[in-house]
Formats: C-alpha cells, sequence, structure tokens
C-alpha cells in the first residue's frame, strides 16, 4: 500500500538538506538586499503551471524554492529592512515551527493538546506579567496585532451590551454606538469597526497633538456631544505606540476618561506595548494595566517569526461570554471538575496551530532580560540614527519617537518644501528598485515623509550608517536625472 511518509533514510535526508538550506541563508543574512526588484508579471510567471498530477524530486524542489522563493524574498530576516515594522524573528521560534508542525496539534480542546494548552496559557500570563496588566488573566494567542484589535472589540462589544443580549438581538433596534480613537490609530481599528456591525460613521477619529497623541481636551468634548445626541459612547481605544511615529497616548488619562463615561478601554500595544517592560520606559505605559483589554504582536518587539499575536483580558469568563456555543460534538460536561481550559469555548477559532510554543521556546532559551536587552538595542539604534539626521545637512528629521520610529526627509540642496515632498516621494520607488534597503513612506500632517522602523536584532550602528549612506546616493542620482 502506497503511503505519503518517507522512510526513515529519506525523511532524514529531506530535514538535513532543508537544514543545509537554512545554515546557508544564514550564513549570508548581513549581506541580505533589501528588496529584489522583479517585475510582478515575471515573478507570476515562475508559478504559471497547471495543477502538477505527478510529484518531483525532493532535491529539484529545494533547488526550485532556493532560486525562485529564498533567493528573491525581501529581506526582512537581515538588517537592510526599515519598512512597515518587520522584526528580524529569531533562530529558536524557527526550530520551535518545525517542532510545532511536527507535533501537528490542533490547540482548540484540552485533550487534544494539553501541553500546548497549558503552554499557551503560561504565555499568556508571561506576556502579562511584561507589560504589568495583572495576574490571572485571560487570552488568546492567534495571528497577529490586527486581529487581537479585532478580538478585543469584539469581547468589548458583546460584554458592554450582554445586558441587551446582543449576541442573540444582534444591533437591531439599538441606538448607535460610538468607539474612540486618536487619527494616528491603526487601520486595524477601523476594518474591525466595518466587521462588528458597527460602522466606521461611528468611529471617532480625535485630532492629535504636536506630538501624536490623542488630544484628551477633544475627546472628551466628543464623548460629552455625542452622548447629548442620544448616541452611546461605549469603547475607547488608546494606543501605546502607533505605527506612524511610536507615539503613546497617555493612557492613565484615557483609563480615567473610560471610567468617567463608563466605556471598555482597549489599548492597542501591537507594536508598542511590550517595550513597557522595560525600566527606561515603564512611565510613558502608566495606565496600560487598567485597560480592560490590550493587544499585543509578539512577531515584533519579542522577534518572532510570522505569525503570533495576542489579546489579554481581565478574565477568560470575557471571553467565554463572547465566544462560548454549545454544540453537541464538542461538548465537555463529562469533563467538569477538572479545570480543564477548551480554547475553542473561548474564541471563534475551532482549528489553531500551536503558536504558542515558538514564544515559549524563545522565552525559555533566551530568557526575558536579554530580549529586553535587544529591544532597548532597537530604541537606542533609533536615538543613533536621529542624532546622525540632525549632525548632517542634507537630511531633516520630521519627527522623533520614544520608540523605534524615525520619520525624516531628505532634503539635499533643496530649500521649497514641495520640491522637497516630491523629491521624497520619488525616493520610495527609486529605493525600491535600488534594493539595498527597504523602506517605505508615510504622511504626517499632511506632509510625506520617509518612515524608519529599527526592530531587527541584527542592527548595528553601522548599518544604520548603511541606510543614511543608501539614501543619500540614490537621491543625489535621482536629482541629478
Amino acid at each position: 500500500m502506497k503511503s505519503l511518509d518517507l522512510s526513515p533514510q529519506a525523511l532524514k535526508k529531506l530535514l538535513d538538506d532543508s537544514t543545509a538550506i537554512v545554515l546557508n541563508h544564514f550564513a549570508n543574512i548581513h549581506e541580505q538586499k533589501g528588496f529584489h526588484d522583479f517585475p510582478q508579471q515575471e515573478v507570476e510567471s515562475w508559478f504559471q503551471e497547471a495543477l502538477p498530477q505527478d510529484g518531483m524530486r525532493a532535491e529539484a524542489l529545494f533547488d526550485l524554492f532556493v532560486e525562485k522563493v529564498l533567493k528573491t524574498a525581501t529581506g526582512n530576516v537581515g538588517p537592510h529592512m526599515y519598512a512597515y515594522v518587520m522584526a528580524g524573528g529569531n533562530q529558536i521560534g524557527i526550530v520551535a515551527d518545525k517542532l510545532a508542525a511536527t507535533i501537528n496539534q490542533n490547540v482548540t480542546k484540552w485533550h487534544l493538546g494539553p501541553a500546548m494548552t497549558e503552554i499557551d496559557k503560561r504565555v499568556i500570563q508571561w506576556a502579562a506579567e511584561m507589560v504589568g496588566f495583572g495576574e490571572d488573566v485571560g487570552g488568546y494567542i492567534g495571528s497577529s496585532g490586527s486581529t487581537a484589535n479585532l478580538d478585543g472589540l469584539t469581547v468589548a462589544r458583546n460584554v458592554y451590551f450582554e445586558k441587551h443580549d446582543i449576541r442573540n438581538k444582534g444591533l437591531f433596534g439599538s441606538k448607535p454606538f460610538i468607539v474612540y480613537c486618536s487619527e494616528e490609530t491603526h487601520s486595524s481599528v477601523d476594518k474591525s469597526v466595518q466587521l462588528l456591525g458597527i460602522g466606521l460613521d461611528h468611529l471617532r477619529k480625535i485630532p492629535t497633538n504636536a506630538d501624536f497623541t490623542i488630544d484628551l481636551d477633544a475627546l472628551e468634548k466628543q464623548i460629552i456631544a455625542d452622548r447629548e445626541n442620544g448616541l452611546q459612547p461605549f469603547c475607547l481605544v488608546g494606543n501605546a505606540g502607533t505605527v506612524n511615529t511610536g507615539a503613546i497616548d497617555d493612557l492613565n488619562s484615557l483609563a480615567d476618561i473610560a471610567k468617567k463615561h463608563q466605556l471598555w478601554f482597549h489599548v492597542d500595544g501591537a507594536y508598542g506595548g511590550l517595550v513597557s517592560a522595560l525600566d527606561s520606559k515603564q512611565a510613558l505605559y502608566r495606565g496600560l494595566d487598567r485597560a480592560d483589554s490590550v493587544a499585543l504582536d509578539f512577531h515584533k518587539w519579542l522577534y518572532q517569526p510570522f505569525e503570533v499575536g495576542c489579546l489579554l483580558v481581565k478574565s477568560w469568563d470575557d471571553l467565554r461570554t463572547s465566544y462560548f456555543k454549545k454544540a453537541a460534538y464538542l461538548d465537555t460536561s463529562l469533563e467538569q471538575g477538572n479545570n480543564r481550559l477548551d480554547l475553542n469555548e473561548h474564541h471563534f477559532m475551532l482549528s489553531r496551530n500551536a503558536k504558542a510554543l515558538k514564544v515559549w521556546m524563545s522565552i525559555k532559551y533566551y530568557g526575558i532580560r536579554l530580549i529586553k536587552e535587544m529591544i532597548q538595542k532597537d530604541i537606542d539604534l533609533t536615538d543613533y540614527l536621529n542624532e546622525r539626521i540632525n549632525a548632517s545637512s542634507d537630511f531633516r528629521l520630521i519627527a522623533d519617537s520614544p520608540l523605534a520610529v524615525s520619520c525624516f526627509q531628505y532634503v539635499g540642496g533643496l530649500s521649497n518644501s514641495e520640491d522637497i515632498i516630491a523629491l521624497n516621494r520619488q525616493l520610495i520607488p527609486a529605493l525600491e528598485k535600488d534594493g539595498r534597503v527597504f523602506i517605505t513612506g508615510t504622511t504626517l500632517k499632511g506632509e510625506f515623509v520617509l518612515r524608519a522602523c529599527l526592530i531587527n536584532h541584527r542592527k548595528t550602528e553601522e548599518t544604520t550608517d548603511y541606510l543614511l549612506d543608501v539614501i543619500r546616493d540614490v537621491a543625489e542620482r535621482q536629482m541629478s536625472k
């Protein structure tokens, strides 16, 4: 009888050959380009084929992977990635993902993955300890900070409006309820409001101060106005590090406002929340412990391979209130009294891999002290970058950050603001075509800027200098055209 399994010898060779690819990749990781400029049509052509009816040799398959996937991959593992919020992962995480796939457990009901379920619970408690959220909290480990924001707002809606039986009756007949956040809040909050049926018309984007934190006076005036107009203010979203600039809202004051107006207080800490573990930054996060829910992202500051995010809530009961649905084939009544936690009763997902294993193994292997040193190093490198920009004559710093984001412009010899913005817009595709570094832009208060995010334990002062050297070189060539 045929089988999908290989002989022990063939499996060993498969694993050895794949390990050789990994080792070779990391042997040259510091030279990895930021981007490879292949036309979309060419990349598409590499994979255009009919459904294969017969298999190919593993050696040929590995060769195809190396040539068309590995060697052309955008370089977020290496030190020359500055776009978005892309950490470089860590090597223990690579091994852990392989081990998790080997066990292949569905971490949803306790008896389907006993050890993995307990690891999930432990990682949630460790995360809460890192950010000072509390003890014996609930949570869910999912794919990203974006989904953690969706999960948090889902719990907020279902728990806050439980008295209206919203899970059964839906939104019909309810007065519109309002979510508040700053104009710098991540787009996943907009998407969450859409998906939850609240609607973007009921998402209030509050203006920000000069430091890009939420304007508290404008917020409170908006809450009062909405209530006077017959609406239902119900949820306030605070930023523990915005993606654009790394701005951290005054979380303690937001907690006061949420308490005063009886709002659910959700903190988007996907980018910066874990930085609160640093002694040097804790004061910036006062009030985070007062949140009802917090979104985190482990494939950022914990340097995990994609993908793994986390939602923290004060109680497992909040999750169960939001998600539990009795189903005969999932009935656990015969197992009552044994303290088993079935994660499927606390989230929408019924099938999920062991995302927490790589987090657990990474923290066990490196220790949180070393991880915190890497976080501090990345923040210090951002300060170094800002110092270099301020000391230069051809760059201009637009916004610094308490975290690891720097927003700046290349000015060259230009003095006209419109010319500077036009040049910097041209730089983004030009740098992508050059490929040595990968950086993107953003808009702050209507002005286009280059945005560098330094989250990668492989970055150094030398690679940071290289970023400015490459931008300068590409800009000078752009201006000479």
